[in-house]
């Protein structure tokens, strides 16, 4: 049996006209001989719509209730699809999560996924020719639904093609493909044919919204190839796959990221001995609090400052957790910094290649951009920054790193 994943964003499903455009993409998988698992989420602006009802009725909802409130949006998305297939004649069933069932932890609104029937999955596809599932979602082992967090749908599909083993996996979004950069802030950015799993993870986490994170990292796991398209064009989009030997000679960057939702917070003068990062960042961690760039500087003998990045939407949280965490270690204060952001340049290129910091640092000195915090990974280099000069520093670093023109490589890949 051969089987076709796809998965469609919010975009490509708002509205009657846009899944008929679908169906047509969903008919030419079949005409070429394969079963096909369509994989939607909820039509564009439908979970903002839930969220913000919610909002209304608690200012704190509790995350088991609203994630079984806001995944009626995929529920709406694939029960529609499904009328639409059956009476144009194509064999459909639509799943939610909780009916196949996707397995995951008990950590609401940001689910892991633990587990797929696949061979529940492939019996269906035996008797439908197209199975419309849910993205997004899941249930506990306790029956309790879950969701997979924003982008969790490109998470959902690219953990089906892993676990019923797919021959292709597409993710149609609205964009053509993984560019070098936003094209809305460079108008020099350019798409990327190929893209490694590692540049990809990179890229996501660092700010990049082309794909949730969480589905690369699935990806690169189960070795499951991941073609991006569009949902509006013909254009073959960007492969995300194994690294080649290819990417080990091209250029040193392959895209330029950024992130503005970032905010930075300082624990002053804690003393410096053994146990005191752990009560900071366990605190958080028990909370599923993300922790990003991490400084320790010596404010005076005996004392230091803990310096490090959340999430802007993690920060009232953060801050709560911090304040007692605080009064039990003796530190003076927690200050806090939401006008910051982040830029990344990433590529797999650094690995054989020298001279990448020292060029990102030249080129926000020559602009008069101050950096205040640094962390690097092995393809990874990430600046802290002002948010205000987000937009130069993208443009500028995209320019000094030759991206503004194809390489011969990545023109001619697949």
């Amino acid at each position: 049996m051969k089987i076709m994943v796809q998965k469609y964003g919010g975009t490509s499903v708002a509205g009657l006209d846009r899944m008929k455009r679908v169906l047509e993409r969903v008919r030419s998988g079949l005409n070429d001989g394969y079963k096909m698992v369509v994989v939607l989420s909820a039509m564009s602006g439908e979970t903002n719509k839930l969220l913000a009802l919610a909002k209304e009725f608690s200012t704190t909802p509790d995350p088991a209730e609203m994630d079984a409130l806001v995944v009626n949006g995929e529920n709406i998305s694939v029960a529609l699809f499904s009328l639409l297939a059956n009476a144009q004649g194509i064999k459909a069933r639509s799943l939610q999560g909780w009916q196949i069932p996707i397995r995951t932890d008990g950590s609401f609104m940001k689910a892991r996924i633990d587990d797929i029937a696949s061979d529940k999955l492939k019996a269906l596809l035996e008797e439908y020719d197209v199975l419309v599932v849910a993205g997004f979602q899941g249930v506990t082992c306790e029956g309790r639904l879950t969701t997979l967090g924003r982008g969790g749908s490109d998470t959902t599909g690219v953990a089906l093609a892993a676990a019923l083993q797919a021959d292709v996996c597409e993710i149609f979004t609205d964009v053509d493909g993984v560019f070098t950069t936003d094209p809305n802030i460079c108008s020099k950015a350019r798409k990327l044919s190929i893209i490694s799993y590692d540049e990809m993870i990179e890229l996501a986490s660092s700010g990049a919204k082309v794909l949730q994170i969480r589905s690369v990292e699935f990806a690169k796991k189960f070795n499951v190839p991941v073609r991006v398209r569009s949902t509006f064009t013909d254009d073959p989009g960007t492969l995300v796959t194994q690294e080649d030997a290819y990417m080990m000679e091209d250029l040193m960057v392959s895209g330029i990221a950024y992130d503005k939702d970032q905010c930075r917070v300082t624990v002053s003068k804690v003393k410096d001995k053994p146990g005191v990062a752990a009560s900071i960042f366990g605190s958080l961690a028990a909370r599923r609090i993300l922790v990003d760039m991490i400084v320790q500087n010596t404010s005076q003998e005996g004392f230091t400052d803990m310096t490090f990045t959340v999430s802007r939407s993690d920060l009232e949280q953060a801050l709560a957790i911090l304040h007692p965490v605080c009064d039990e270690i003796g530190a003076e204060s927690v200050q806090y910094d939401t006008n910051v952001a982040k830029v990344s340049v990433v590529g797999v290129g650094m690995r054989n290649h020298s001279g990448v910091a020292s060029t990102m640092f030249s080129v926000l000195c020559e602009e008069n951009i101050n950096i205040k915090l640094i962390s690097t990974s092995e393809i990874k280099i990430t600046c802290l920054i002002d948010e205000k000069y987000i937009e130069l520093a993208i443009r500028a670093l995209h320019t000094a790193f030759g991206l503004d023109k194809p390489s011969e490589k990545q023109a001619c890949q697949p």
